[in-house]
């Protein structure tokens, strides 16, 4: 079905948006007022923008039931600083309690059982728990309209980054596996980022991939190959050729149980798919190109 937001309500839009545009980081933001309250709450709306300047944005909307503004919007327009930490599922039911509408100058450091952590550079106290945080100052705020609903984008510099020593190499590289996130969905779900969960993706190198359209047509039309199994091959820089002498125990018995027709082709190209799931790319490669169809047909 196809939704046309101009026919949908604001909460409606809200709804698909979350939905949708999953999973989001979160920043638990702590921000100060004129007076010394310190304000703590959680925004999904998140994310990295600017590595030089390293700029971050988040954006504490308009609440959609009454267009009231948040306290931490509140509060950075009075004081432009504003101290992030990055959520961890060690932490993540606190950080829910922390997003609870208490009355303005409500701690919710208190609240929610976090301790305080002095920044070195901004007035707002770090996350003391968190095994990551950003103190920074707000470059701007951009409103992005005066209904409920409405964000109000917080464009913030980042002066320094508190990193837990258990998250960093000996050389001071982030080990992705033991951060833990916890990101946002819809409604009241969220999703934990295990390190079971993680896979990486070999980017393309300075030379960029053939790219599908390089591809043999047999690779292309397979009905077996997927188009991320094909984006993996697709992403060599130049076109393998097919090495003399090449020997693949499991490809000369599929050549040798099976006749020559679309069935051997299905299994040639299953092989090659565990291959590839395997990252074996150039043994994928030489399988495929040593395929008797292939070369009949080319």
């Amino acid at each position: 079905m196809t939704f046309h937001t101009h026919e949908l309500t604001p909460l409606e839009t809200q709804y698909f948006l979350q939905h949708l545009i999953a999973p989001r980081p979160i920043a638990l933001a702590s921000t100060i007022d004129e007076e010394g309250n310190v304000n703590l709450s959680p925004f999904s709306f998140f994310n990295m923008v600017s590595a030089n300047p390293p700029i971050v944005i988040f954006s504490p909307s308009r609440r959609l039931r009454n267009n009231t503004t948040k306290h931490t919007l509140d509060n950075i327009r009075v004081i432009p600083e504003v101290a992030i930490s990055i959520v961890t599922h060690e932490i993540v039911h606190q950080v829910s309690l922390a997003s609870c509408e208490y009355p303005k100058a409500t701690d919710e450091f208190i609240k929610a059982g976090f301790t305080k952590k002095k920044s070195s550079f901004i007035a707002p106290p770090m996350v003391a728990e968190a095994k990551a945080s950003f103190e920074c100052k707000v470059n701007e705020i951009k409103s992005l309209g005066d209904k409920g609903g409405a964000g109000q984008l917080v464009i913030a510099e980042v002066l320094c980054f508190h990193i837990d020593d258990i998250l960093l190499t000996h050389d001071n590289r982030i080990i992705q596996e033991k951060i833990g996130h916890v990101a946002r969905m819809g409604d009241d779900w969220y999703a934990r980022i295990a390190a079971a969960d993680l896979f990486s993706i070999q980017k393309p190198g300075k030379q960029p991939g053939i790219g599908f359209e390089a591809l043999p047509e047999s690779f292309r039309h397979s009905e077996v190959l997927t188009g991320n199994h094909l984006a993996r091959l697709a992403n060599v820089s130049l076109l393998p050729v097919r090495e003399i002498g090449f020997k693949d125990e499991r490809h000369e018995a599929i050549l040798q149980y099976f006749k020559p027709d679309n069935n051997l082709l299905k299994r040639i190209h299953l092989y090659a798919k565990e291959l590839i799931d395997d990252g074996k790319i150039e043994q994928a490669w030489q399988v495929l190109l040593a395929d008797s169809s292939f070369e009949r047909k080319h």
